[in-house]
């Protein structure tokens, strides 16, 4: 009986750790985001300029990995 409940016990802890994976990752990229859209904002010299900053900023996680992959060949 006591195996059966250590094995209970395992499987609660394992799917609550699953729930909270992706917390720290969620913070480095709002992080990120944030500084990225600083940074845009900053160099802006217009209105347009901008709001393409604000798109760079959201979409930046993608072309970085798009060129580390595309570096490792």
């Amino acid at each position: 009986m006591k195996k059966r409940g250590i094995k209970r016990l395992l499987k609660k802890e394992m799917k609550s750790d699953a729930k909270h994976k992706g917390i720290c990752g969620g913070g480095v990229y709002f992080l990120g985001f944030i500084g990225a859209l600083v940074y845009n904002i900053q160099n802006a010299t217009s209105f347009w300029y901008g709001v393409l900053g604000v798109v760079k900023a959201i979409a930046w996680p993608a072309f970085l990995v798009y060129k580390l992959l595309n570096h490792q060949n």
